[in-house]
């Protein structure tokens, strides 16, 4: 017997899934939303209390071209405000700090910074050779999904620093090793967010802006939004379609009807669910082969913004093989009161594998550890003097499995990626792994849950086809600038060009040279 029936049961009560039932709520459907934590969000979570006012814990980040969670967040009275950048940055490298502004750290050594263009310049250029719908159609797409990105980076970059800091790009993007991703998706992963200046960029990036009163409360209001529809610690494990309707049960073996169902959690989730019948083969492979990325975000909260004092606005690139930590950012509440640096224990090293997987590893460990390497980049003992520290280990947390997002490995892409977004009978799919524009973003999340939403009703017959896949008009309140090459950035010679075109002017001079030589010794024959 069921407990309820509706037009259209949602699993999954974070960003994708809340934004799919607004719109077929808004568009006269009755939803059910199963949500298996006690809190709605997903990967977004903002914890209150007295030491920190609020704090997310979760996904936080928003920025121009993100224009579907800025509508979004705007109807629900959310207002956002800018990440501090007016100091400057601090890149920390062999053991030194450099302060620099842009989206980028500066290279002094000129066959580095060729280098370093060059590998920017050339991620871009192969990520516009790729459908961001559907990245196994790029005309070399077996053959960058068949590589890692470690291997691409080895092949790309020449200097020892900028395979270091390549690395670090891809460790902080995706939260996931060079040599654990494939080329391809993580090619089309940084052309889906609008390039390499735009995804890693803060002023004009991608974490340009948070929202006043933290992101978590775009769930919690649209929960308020929908009413009692939403159904929280409800986790679901069994899917049946071998009726005419579709019937969902949850862990407490509460039954659910629908007509339709859409999943919006991570696809490696999937495999926690028992479908009847079983899913395609390829979908039923591809859910088995796509992990989620490992992170720590910790929070680290001082008396006063001692960084800002000494020049830097709290945003570090931190380049050691001993720091757990890559890169920070400021995360001061926008009146000035809690100053807060936030870091990323991704898992880059030894040291950062034993902070996540290891629970005997304690808070103050980490905490003691990262206040060390904050102390030696910013030059300031302040730095080990923090009034309070959060942290989230979303590694431990059963329901999403690890964060940001699911990242590919070699070959999955190719051969299991196009049955990523298609429907099984009547289930749909959605979260944010399954969008065209940023992907692994909030924003990406919106995307997919309304597409999936849109594709229900074209079903229905509500809509054509023609209005499933919509464009969203471009945010006033957060406009976005083109990032513009310069004249050197365009046309610099990689380091390979520069070496050929030394070794061959070598070859012409010494040649020349040597007919001179001969020339005025007589050994050559005159006319």
């Amino acid at each position: 017997m069921t407990s309820s029936t509706c037009d259209v049961i949602i699993i999954g009560g974070g960003i994708s899934g809340l934004s799919a039932a607004k719109l077929l709520v808004e568009s006269g459907q009755k939803v059910v939303v199963l949500e298996a934590r006690d809190r709605v969000g997903g990967r977004t979570y903002t914890t209150r209390n007295q030491n920190v006012k609020y704090v997310d814990l979760g996904g936080a980040y928003v920025g121009p071209t993100q224009n579907r969670i800025l509508r979004i967040s705007k109807e629900l009275g959310l207002e956002t405000y800018k990440v501090n950048e007016v100091e400057h940055l601090v890149y920390y490298v062999k053991g030194k700090s450099y302060p620099f502004r842009g989206p980028f750290p500066p290279m002094w050594n000129p066959f580095a910074y060729m280098d370093y263009n060059n590998l920017w310049r050339t991620l871009d250029q192969m990520g516009k050779e790729i459908p961001p719908e559907a990245p196994w159609r790029a005309p070399h797409a077996d053959e960058w999904d068949k590589i890692t990105m470690q291997h691409l980076i080895d092949k790309l970059c020449w200097t020892r620093i900028a395979k270091h800091f390549a690395r670090l790009f891809v460790n902080v993007n995706v939260t996931s090793e060079p040599y654990e991703v494939s080329a391809l998706w993580f090619l089309w992963y940084v052309k889906q967010c609008g390039g390499t200046s735009r995804i890693f960029s803060t002023t004009n990036g991608g974490q340009e802006r948070k929202f006043v009163g933290g992101s978590g409360q775009i769930c919690e209001r649209l929960m308020h939004h929908l009413g009692n529809c939403v159904k929280l610690e409800k986790p679901v494990i069994r899917i049946d379609q071998t009726g005419s309707t579709v019937i969902v049960e949850t862990l407490d073996h509460e039954r659910f009807e629908a007509n339709y169902v859409i999943s919006a959690i991570p696809p490696a989730l999937s495999m926690k669910i028992h479908y009847d019948p079983s899913l395609p083969v390829l979908k039923n492979q591809l859910i088995q082969r796509v992990p989620m990325g490992s992170v720590i975000k910790c929070m680290m909260y001082y008396k006063e913004n001692f960084w800002r004092k000494k020049g830097y606005c709290g945003s570090m690139v931190i380049q050691d093989e001993k720091s757990p930590i890559g890169l920070t950012l400021d995360d001061t509440k926008p009146d000035g009161t809690f100053p807060a640096i936030i870091g990323y224990v991704c898992l880059q090293n030894t040291q950062s594998f034993h902070f996540i997987v290891n629970p005997v590893s304690s808070r103050h460990e980490r905490k003691q550890k990262i206040c060390e390497i904050y102390a030696k980049v910013l030059g300031s003992e302040e730095a080990l003097h923090p009034v309070h520290y959060e942290e989230k280990n979303w590694c431990e947390e059963q329901y999403s499995g690890g964060c940001y997002t699911a990242y590919y490995p070699p070959g999955i892409m190719t051969q299991f990626g196009k049955v990523l977004r298609e429907p099984f009978k009547k289930i749909y799919f959605a979260g944010t792994e399954t969008a065209t524009e940023w992907s692994g973003y909030m924003e990406g999340a919106v995307q997919a849950g309304e597409r999936a939403a849109r594709e229900i009703l074209h079903k229905m017959g509500t809509i054509s086809e023609c209005e499933i896949w919509q464009d969203e008009p471009a945010s006033v309140d957060v406009p976005a600038i083109p990032f513009k090459m310069t004249f050197w950035e365009r046309n610099l010679p990689s380091v390979s060009t520069c070496l050929k075109f030394v070794g061959w002017s070598t070859v012409l001079t010494s040649g020349a040279a040597a007919g001179l030589f001969a020339y005025k010794k007589g050994l050559l024959g005159k006319n």
